[in-house]
């Protein structure tokens, strides 16, 4: 294979001038299959010592206290009013804003297939994006593309940034850090006299929405430049009249959007066109036309945001934003038009401000409208106009790391899951892979493959390209689960044997092939998945897992425990509750749950491994990486005390980390370990309440059995601390609907503390008051509601003068 870094001066590619602009300028990008071997992700040395951010300052929480928490007088009373500091509402943001010079689809691709010289680059539009063009036209047409009337391929290019495009990305984070800086200082009451000069409107409006808000903020794992996703499609007509009797060509779509998915339709009427039509205004059309998309009503999610959306089947949930973000639209349509022709009174305001909701009985009585409300918040619902054809798409509102296109976890569970059911065979053990012994399920053996960076190969020979490739990207979706990094810039949903040198030279790949040449070289692979049997093999070549220091340190602190860690045991013993977890997905499968059940679950594993992997590097080595920060004394009071994984007692935390030691132990020399680290380090400089582990206070109350006392400590420190949006938000994102929502939070009403009922009352309050929360309150059980209720009416009854207690109906009803 040639240098894919090769060819960086300008060319103009073969279809004549563009008629499209780039936001990178007129140079030629230089753009390879495979990462750069300069790839910032190739991370050596072990892992760091866990920063100690400063102690989180109490003077930021509610003027509730616990000295005046048995005042009968409850903010019951009257509605919580909301700080101006945390939970007024602030102007939305577009995920992709009007103006904007970014493009949704930056090459258009076209490739052909002849008799003589092979695989072929006609067109690269509007400009050539690589030297290598016999490497991009390989990839477009694959293997035994003409015996298939038609075949979906999708591969990753790696762009090779230049000095001045990294020296523009530091400075761009360096301006993040100093906002931050300024805001953290701000709210401290600190004002420098440079603070003071550079707070101008445009760096004033950053600050209000950078942080937890945006996704600016959030870390990018050390992983480079973004990845350009191609989305290609092959087509073959047959012919008499040329060689062979078949024309075979291919159209691709390069984007910087994962989910690409959505040009689909566009590329199988555009690719028809172009068999009637070879030439570049062809392209043009379809560059245009996607280009043109408007997806500017799409609001901009942070984080946690995105976690509650993707958590919960709720299509209402976060609704008002949409709203909100139409309703800006029309003051600012209102603007423009005032100001171009303030005479206008053609325009009916009635019509101009209505809005309706997509799919409703309003919505199609009330005739064609501007904006209307999508039907689901999870997708926006927008057109594409190709050839004056209006072409409906759906695009993602929330999209997790290492999501990238249109697959299927349920679909490729089920094809490893039936045949294991059915006829189960043994694997050879490796510490790594099988957790469970030798009847480790087949999904286990492939997460933990892809989790300790093994070489894992999808195999589909007969099988069309576009199935290999999902089942490669769902492989990446599973083993990520919206968390760890590095697996999609490493994966290659489709390659052949022509690019096998390069293969092997990446560590831990993931790869999609279709030869069945790849099944007879176990010197290869690892792990390598047959997808039309359903069979999922370790190869009798993989490395030896070597004994770590942690392995050895934990056996000899924990020496009943030590026959359990070896990871080499025969026996099939459930240590890690990997096959409790796979009986419960399948049986969600059976019961039709649907897609987006199934992968908060695969989230929720991915999460507790990583907690669990926290509390063994603290056990075993004094300090984790994974944990950042330390327990602030002066924000929790003794019962709501700690920080990490909960389990129900000692003996079940230390079989499950006896079960988890060597998959922990192989994970942590990865690049997803080191991405994961970085990624949290980044995430602590913006996430609230930096002295509380929430999510450890509500397990306690979920998996443990406490005093009143420890309780009462838990409950108060809740109902003090959490107040903000962002704040509840994080609190809805440990209690998701999936999980019981709010019930444990909900039984502080139930305690024989009159006080701490209150205290539960005063933060529910505040839920049912929030963007989100809502719907978590609606979900609470009528016994709860009616507690709530209760407390509502005793501190009302509490607030009451003696003349109006009275001349209360009730009194009156007494005296009657």
């Amino acid at each position: 294979m040639a240098d894919p870094g090769g060819g960086a001066g300008r060319s103009q590619s073969s279809n004549g001038q563009p008629n499209g602009s780039l936001s990178a300028g007129p140079r030629r990008t230089s753009l390879s299959s495979f990462p750069s071997s300069r790839s910032p992700s190739q991370i050596s040395g072990g892992p760091s010592r866990s920063p100690q951010p400063p102690i989180f300052d109490p003077t930021r929480t509610s003027d509730h206290s616990f000295a005046n928490a048995s005042s009968r007088r409850s903010s019951l009373s009257a509605p919580y009013r909301r700080r101006a500091s945390s939970n007024a509402p602030r102007k939305l943001r577009s995920q992709y804003p009007r103006g904007s010079t970014e493009n949704h689809v930056e090459y258009i691709l076209v490739a052909s297939f002849d008799i003589d010289r092979g695989p072929v680059m006609e067109h690269q539009f509007p400009l050539a994006i690589t030297g290598d063009e016999n490497m991009l036209a390989e990839l477009m047409l694959p293997d035994q593309a003409h015996s298939r009337k038609s075949d979906w391929t999708l591969f990753f290019l790696h762009k090779e940034s230049s000095e001045d495009e990294e020296e523009k990305e530091r400075q761009a984070r360096e301006d993040r850090r100093r906002r931050r800086r300024r805001r953290r200082n701000r709210a401290a009451g600190i004002i420098d006299e440079e603070d003071e000069d550079a707070l101008d409107e445009s760096n004033e409006e950053n600050d209000e929405s950078d942080g937890y808000e945006t996704s600016e903020s959030e870390p990018e794992g050390g992983e480079g430049p973004p990845l350009i996703y191609v989305l290609n499609l092959v087509n073959t007509k047959h012919d008499k009249s040329v060689k062979r009797g078949a024309v075979v060509k291919a159209m691709a779509i390069c984007t910087r959007h994962p989910f690409l998915h959505i040009y689909k339709p566009l590329l199988l009427l555009a690719l028809e066109e172009y068999f009637k039509s070879p030439v570049p205004e062809t392209l043009s059309m379809l560059y245009d036309a996607v280009n043109a998309m408007d997806l500017s009503l799409m609001p901009k999610l942070s984080l946690l945001e995105r976690h509650l959306l993707l958590a919960s089947d709720n299509r209402d949930l976060f609704v008002e934003k949409f709203e909100r973000m139409i309703q800006q639209r029309i003051l600012e349509d209102k603007a423009e038009g005032s100001s171009i022709d303030s005479g206008d009174g053609n325009q009916s305001p009635a019509r101009t401000a209505g809005i309706s909701r997509n799919g409703t009985r309003a919505y199609v009585e009330g005739g064609p409208s501007a904006y209307s409300v999508p039907r689901d918040t999870h997708e926006l619902e927008t057109k594409i106009m190709y050839k004056g054809i209006p072409i409906p798409v759906k695009v993602p509102t929330a999209i997790m790391p290492e999501t990238v296109g249109d697959f299927s976890l349920i679909k490729l569970i089920q094809i490893f899951s039936d045949v294991h059911a059915k006829q189960p065979q043994p694997f050879p053990l490796h510490p790594h892979l099988t957790t469970n012994g030798i009847h480790t399920h087949p999904i286990i053996v492939l997460v933990n493959g892809l989790l300790t960076q093994k070489r894992v190969i999808f195999l589909g020979h007969g099988m069309p390209s576009g199935e290999v490739a999902e089942a490669v990207l769902a492989a990446c979706a599973l083993a990520s689960g919206g968390i760890l990094r590095g697996f999609t810039r490493h994966a290659f949903p489709y390659t052949d044997l022509t690019k096998i040198d390069d293969l092997l030279n990446v560590p831990g790949f993931i790869a999609g092939v279709t030869n069945p040449t790849f099944e007879h070289h176990p010197e290869w692979w690892d792990i390598l998945c047959d997808l039309p049997s359903g069979r999922v093999k370790i190869s009798s070549k993989i490395e030896p897992a070597m004994p770590t220091d942690g392995l050895q340190n934990y056996q000899q602190q924990n020496p009943a425990y030590a026959p359990l860690a070896g990871g080499l045991s025969s026996q099939s013993m459930d240590l890690t509750g990997d096959s409790a977890f796979m009986a419960d997905i399948l049986r969600s499968i059976t019961a039709r749950h649907g897609e987006r059940v199934i992968r908060a679950k695969w989230r929720d594993w991915v999460l507790k491994l990583t907690r669990i992997a926290a509390q063994f590097e603290e056990s075993v080595y004094g300090v984790s990486a994974l944990y950042i920060g330390s327990d602030d004394e002066q924000l929790t009071l003794p019962g709501a005390s700690g920080h990490g994984y909960v389990w129900s007692d000692d003996t079940a935390k230390h079989r499950e980390l006896a079960g988890n030691i060597t998959r922990i132990e192989g994970w942590r020399n990865t690049r997803s370990y080191y991405s994961f680290v970085q990624d949290l380090a980044q995430l602590y400089t913006v996430r609230p309440l930096k002295g509380l582990d929430v999510a450890h206070m509500h397990d306690k109350l979920r998996l443990q059995r406490l005093s009143p006392t420890q309780s009462r400590d838990i409950y108060f420190t809740l109902s003090k601390h959490i107040h903000s949006y962002d704040e509840i938000c994080l609190l809805l994102s440990v209690a998701p609907e999936s999980h019981a929502g709010l019930f444990y939070i909900a039984l502080g009403l139930f305690h024989k503390e009159p006080e701490v009922r209150v205290k539960t009352a005063e933060l529910l309050e505040r839920i049912a008051e929030h963007e989100a929360g809502q719907h978590w309150w609606k979900s609470l059980s009528r016994f709860e509601k009616m507690a709530y209720e209760r407390m509502r009416r005793e501190a009302e009854q509490a607030a009451m003068s003696p003349l109006e207690k009275a001349i209360s109906p009730g009194s009156v009803q007494r005296m009657s």
